[in-house]
């Protein structure tokens, strides 16, 4: 998915879009790393057979991101 693509078919809900908008700001990340983590998102929303990104599954991808960061 290119991130054309992300506005057309990833729907986040306001505490999603709120909690990733927090994580740029705190953590200063890029656009690169803003549009990986809607996408990492959606994949997880996608495994759990939900439509609409929640604040879950944005602060999963967020984990990821961390972990991978640290090590």
């Amino acid at each position: 998915m290119k991130n054309k693509h992300i506005k057309e078919f990833c729907h986040l809900t306001n505490t999603a879009y709120s909690l990733l908008k927090q994580a740029v700001n705190n953590y200063h990340l890029s656009a690169r790393t803003y549009f990986r983590l809607i996408k990492v998102s959606q994949t997880i929303a996608d495994l759990s057979q939900e439509k609409i990104i929640s604040d879950a599954h944005v602060a999963e991808a967020l984990q990821y991101r961390i972990r991978v960061q640290e090590g």
